[in-house]
């Protein structure tokens, strides 16, 4: 494992500050993992015969952890999170969670014909939460996403990066422990980026979550998770893996986020070099 650690001790500010990130704690946890992957393999089978999607891969989440995976395109980062939520099934090796994992995708895939509260408060229905209290959990979730006011929206009066939220605030409405986050902010601009990385900081801070964010943005990476791991190219194993001890307020353009992405960079470049050659 490498660890990078820029020391600002003489760096004065808040840790509800949203652009603070809290560092791993040096002591392991006790309690039980919140997501638990040992030696999981997937292998999937079609016209043209066996493709290997995953291999032999191990890793562990602890409670309130937030961790970014990278990789190149197509080593299996969402067929990783299709097996932790229990969308497929590995073809041996085990995962493990505490409950059942919440799942955020690239599109907010809210439902057109349904304003944002009622998108919302489907996932309230499944979650089991009776229907005289949907409407004030509906309320304080949409002010955790800081969108108080706009249960009566519908989806084309929404904004991609409100939209965005609705998805959030659907997703934390499922009662979940973990989320999974599958490049959730991919297809936004960079400004609207930028404000949805301090405002998943501070609900995730405020919340306890344990999260699991896909991501191509070696940037984002850094500038969210407290670990990155790194997927090598098909079938996807673990090649690499940073702990990010950068303390302080972090932005996309801070120079200690940028000389630890710049280091995964390369080995990420190195990896799919090698894949090119094979």
């Amino acid at each position: 494992m490498t660890t990078t650690l820029v020391d600002e001790s003489d760096l004065v500010y808040h840790e509800d500050d949203p652009r603070v990130v809290p560092l791993l704690k040096e002591v392991e946890h006790s309690g039980a993992a919140a997501v638990t992957i040992d030696s999981v393999s997937k292998v999937f089978t079609g016209r043209h015969g066996k493709v290997a999607a995953l291999d032999n891969i191990s890793l562990s989440v602890t409670p309130g952890e937030f961790v970014c995976l990278l990789g190149a395109s197509g080593c299996g980062k969402s067929t990783l999170l299709n097996l932790i939520t229990r969308l497929d099934v590995p073809t041996s090796g085990t995962v493990g969670t505490i409950g059942r994992p919440a799942l955020m995708f690239q599109e907010s895939a809210l439902f057109p014909w349904l304003t944002a509260g009622q998108n919302i408060g489907l996932a309230l229905k499944y979650a089991g939460v009776p229907k005289k209290q949907s409407a004030a959990e509906i309320d304080g979730l949409l002010d955790l996403v800081r969108l108080s006011g706009t249960a009566d929206r519908r989806v084309h009066e929404l904004s991609g990066g409100q939209r965005q939220r609705v998805a959030l605030a659907r997703a934390l409405g499922q009662n979940s422990q973990v989320l999974l986050m599958d490049e959730p902010f991919a297809a936004l601009d960079a400004i609207t980026r930028d404000v949805m990385h301090d405002e998943l900081t501070r609900v995730w801070k405020e919340t306890g979550n344990s999260i699991i964010f896909v991501t191509h943005n070696v940037r984002e990476a850094v500038r969210l998770g407290q670990r990155v791991v790194l997927l090598s190219s098909r079938p996807g194993r673990v090649v690499g893996e940073w702990k990010v001890n950068i303390k302080g307020p972090r932005t996309i353009e801070h120079p200690a986020v940028g000389a630890l992405a710049a280091e995964i960079t390369l080995r990420l470049r190195e990896e799919i070099a090698s894949h090119a050659r094979s």
